[in-house]
């Protein structure tokens, strides 16, 4: 069957990556794609939010299945969009309608569907510039540090986390007069969750669903987790604290009750469910969800599955994902991304890579590269990401660090210490 992915990350370079493998692939086409989706793909250019370009190409390339990458289109309806369409009705989409899709698109949406639906996560109140003072009087009711975050989607920057009273009022004073556009009008105030985290993903078709792989990323940009956050600078999966008796803790407590929500809650979800966990003394706890695989950890969790994801796929799109077969890699696999100098603040683009041709034991996913006639360039802030297999995190690492130093680019940055915490 013909496929079409929607994004141009390294998320996408993953998913491209083992959708080529399966054998009941046809064409593979990624929209808009870089330079190593365009490897194992066709690189279509076409926006993710562009959807009557999109209905267009999927019609004419006669696609059956459009893989959703980022959360910007979902939560704009491109689910709904084809389902309302009558040519584009019968093409399966994985990722979640815009009813679902609120689990990400509102952090208030998220936790009134927690609290309804009996999943653990912290005590929080949501706020306005109708009632600030209400806001200012629950920030004295907590412990430091204090939690703040934008109700809407705002590109990963929406969560503060701060230690002073005064500033966290003031920032909150500020979240909801625009700081952050119309994404802080409404902001959520939460208890502090202590404790390390993890996420655990899952795939459902709405009935019955996998759990897939854990993992651990890092966002922080400095070593030992300092500096400002960025989209994730790493990530080991599994994560060793995790064992099948957490995880089992998991299914019960957090991922059945979320399953079961959404369909007392009449949502029809079909796609991925990222569950971003806290664990304090083996008791899990949600810090948020979303509505699509992270990135980098779909680099380290897609690897590790050994079945034929478009057949996963195809169970999602036809509600027979129960009786699909799930088989996982039981080695450990690290990411280590490689970044633009600057990042995550001001950076360059366009700086020619090389060293493609040196790396050995380890799979590179392309994250903000594009083609430059017969070099590849550097084309965002991530840039690439260095997957690696061993029997231990630290086997693993050391490919993806070895391989780290073989590509070259200008101003080139990761961090050398992934994993810090777990080994």
């Amino acid at each position: 069957m013909n496929v079409l992915i929607l994004g141009s990350g390294g998320r996408e370079h993953a998913f491209a990556w083992k959708l080529a493998q399966s054998k009941k692939l046809n064409n593979l086409f990624i929209a808009p794609g870089n330079a190593g989706t365009a490897a194992v793909g066709t690189n279509v250019e076409i926006g993710v939010n562009d959807f009557d370009a999109i209905k267009e190409f999927v019609l004419v390339n006669d696609i059956k299945i459009v893989v959703v990458g980022p959360e910007d289109p979902l939560v704009n309806g491109v689910h709904d969009f084809f389902l309302a369409d009558e040519e584009l009705k019968n093409v399966g989409v994985i990722g979640p309608k815009k009813d679902g899709a609120e689990l990400e698109g509102s952090k208030e949406f998220s936790k009134i569907f927690m609290e309804k639906h009996g999943v653990p996560t912290a005590k929080y109140q949501s706020f306005t510039t109708a009632n600030l003072e209400a806001g200012y009087t629950f920030l004295e009711s907590l412990k430091p540090p204090y939690v703040l975050k934008a109700d809407g989607l705002a590109a990963g920057k929406g969560v503060l986390i701060l230690d002073d009273l005064a500033e966290a009022k003031t920032e909150l004073a500020n979240m909801t007069n625009g700081k952050f556009g119309n994404a802080s009008a409404t902001v959520v105030i939460e208890e502090f969750l202590h404790g390390i985290e993890l996420s655990v993903f899952v795939l459902t078709d709405g009935e019955s669903y996998k759990i897939l792989p854990s993992a651990k990323d890092y966002k922080r940009i400095g070593e030992g987790d300092v500096g400002l956050n960025t989209g994730g600078m790493g990530a080991i999966s599994p994560v060793p604290f995790a064992d099948q008796a957490y995880l089992d803790k998991v299914e019960e407590l957090v991922v059945k009750p979320t399953i079961a929500g959404l369909k007392a809650d009449g949502i029809d979800y079909k796609g991925f469910i990222f569950i971003g966990l806290m664990n304090d003394n083996g008791n899990p706890s949600v810090v948020e969800y979303n509505v699509r695989m992270g990135d980098p950890e779909t680099e380290v969790v897609i690897p590790r599955i050994k079945s034929d994801l478009l057949d996963l796929f195809e169970g999602v799109a036809n509600q027979t994902l129960g009786e699909k077969t799930f088989e996982v890699d039981e080695r450990t696999a690290t990411t280590v991304m490689l970044v633009s100098g600057g990042y995550p603040e001001a950076y360059e683009k366009g700086k020619v890579m090389t060293g493609f041709d040196a790396i050995e034991n380890s799979i590179p996913f392309h994250a903000g590269t594009k083609q430059d006639g017969e070099n590849v360039v550097t084309s965002g802030g991530r840039v690439l990401a260095l997957t690696s297999f061993g029997d231990t995190i630290q086997e693993a690492l050391s490919h993806s660090f070895a391989n780290a130093e073989k590509i070259n680019f200008e101003k080139k940055n990761y961090r050398k210490d992934i994993g810090f915490d777990l080994v």
